[in-house]
């Protein structure tokens, strides 16, 4: 059934997908690149450290800069110039030999470009399907990413077990094999001719529409923000105070990716079903879920059972909220707020260890924990009295006159 649906898709949103596994796959460098510039490029890990945070501002730079290269030159040219970044970045770093603030420049360059690849697909999106076929895209889009980065680090391990140019070489030839599907097979301008709607969008009516978005999108920090914490609690936490192996951690990649797959699909036949909100503060109540298990049942069990809960509510918001964005914003706005949801995500990745690692060197690992717990929380609540726009539903067709026979 679901390959009905996807064979259902316009063209170049299949090979969008396609790009996206293609491209996500390939991220060889990335979750290993600590990993390099400790052991190849003699860096201590408080040098390495410091700089992979002053580079990851290029996720933020390039989650604002999406936007406006989606509007003004098309989404085919935002995704190709994303990973012709992302490439060239990752060369720099690969073949340049120099002082450590040139690694800062070229991994920000590479971080430009990956910043700039969702959003602009998410744009894409919004500009090929009706509103009807939305969640279904983005949840098959969703599950392209996750499976990439399921096999993305594998492999790269691989790669970098006989040469960190090899690891290189990888990501590199696969994000130019992703770009060159997307420039062959993706129109050059998808956006759609402006509407009525468009037009009348500029007024006060539009504006206080595009507010509401806006405060959701940022709300939805609140459950980005357990994500990307747990990303760097977890191997602490499984390491130092269970004293087990970090093999555990590779576990909880592979439990979560197995979620992904096994459920993506089935609740996106479920959404339809409910309002936004519902959605939202489900999403919520299975992120607490997950985050109370650890907090008063911290065990190996606790953390496999966790994240099956926690990976239904990843699910559901990263496919409502984006969907969201495409039902309720102007054409001509869509490409801004997707650059805005990448870019809570990208200020996650930058705040979120630093303040989780403040707390854990001065309290320990259990208020961590907590901070994990609440932040759902809140979200949950404040998702409960925004006020959300009702779902937009696909006007019915008309039927057709009866003809009286002859």
């Amino acid at each position: 059934m679901w390959l009905t649906r996807f064979r259902a898709l316009p063209r170049p949103l299949r090979m969008l997908v396609y790009a996206s596994f293609i491209n996500r796959a390939g991220m060889f460098v990335f979750p290993l690149l600590a990993v390099y510039l400790v052991q190849s490029r003699h860096l201590s890990t408080g040098e390495a450290g410091v700089l992979i945070s002053v580079g990851s501002t290029g996720l933020l730079a390039g989650s604002l800069l999406s936007g406006p290269v989606c509007a003004r030159a098309g989404r085919r040219a935002a995704l190709v110039s994303s990973l012709l970044l992302n490439a060239a970045g990752y060369l720099g770093l690969a073949l340049v030999d120099g002082p450590t603030w040139t690694y800062a420049v070229l991994l920000f360059v590479a971080l430009v470009g990956m910043g700039m690849f969702s959003p602009a697909a998410n744009t894409l999106i919004a500009d090929l399907t009706e509103p009807g076929e939305r969640p279904f895209a983005y949840t098959v889009s969703y599950l392209a990413n996750n499976l990439g980065m399921g096999v993305g680090p594998l492999l790269g391990g691989f790669a970098a077990a006989f040469s960190y140019q090899l690891m290189f070489a990888g990501n590199i030839l696969l994000g130019l094999l992703a770009a060159v599907t997307i420039r062959l097979f993706v129109p050059a301008d998808t956006r759609r001719a402006p509407t009525a709607s468009t037009t009348a969008s500029t007024g006060r009516a539009g504006l206080l529409r595009d507010i509401d978005v806006a405060v959701l999108v940022l709300v939805s920090f609140c459950y980005v923000a357990p994500l990307i914490g747990l990303e760097y609690t977890l191997p602490l936490a499984v390491t130092t105070v269970l004293h087990s192996s970090v093999a555990l951690v590779g576990a909880v990649y592979t439990i979560n990716s197995v979620v992904v797959v096994s459920a993506s699909l089935l609740i996106e036949k479920r959404i339809k079903a409910y309002s936004t909100r519902v959605l939202l503060i489900v999403a919520g109540l299975l992120w607490s879920t997950g985050m109370a298990v650890l907090v008063f049942a911290f065990s190996l069990p606790a953390v496999l059972l966790s994240t099956v809960v926690w990976t239904l509510g990843e699910i559901i918001a990263s496919v409502v909220v984006p969907t969201y964005i495409a039902d309720h914003v102007a054409e001509h706005r869509v490409s801004g707020f997707m650059a805005l949801n990448a870019f809570v995500l990208s200020s996650a990745r930058l705040v979120v260890p630093m303040g989780l690692g403040f707390v854990w060197q001065t309290q320990g690992h259990h208020p961590v924990l907590l901070l994990l717990l609440l932040t759902p929380v809140v979200g949950m609540v404040a998702f409960a009295v925004l006020r959300i726009r009702p779902a937009v539903r696909p006007a019915p067709a008309l039927a057709e006159p009866a003809t009286a026979s002859p």
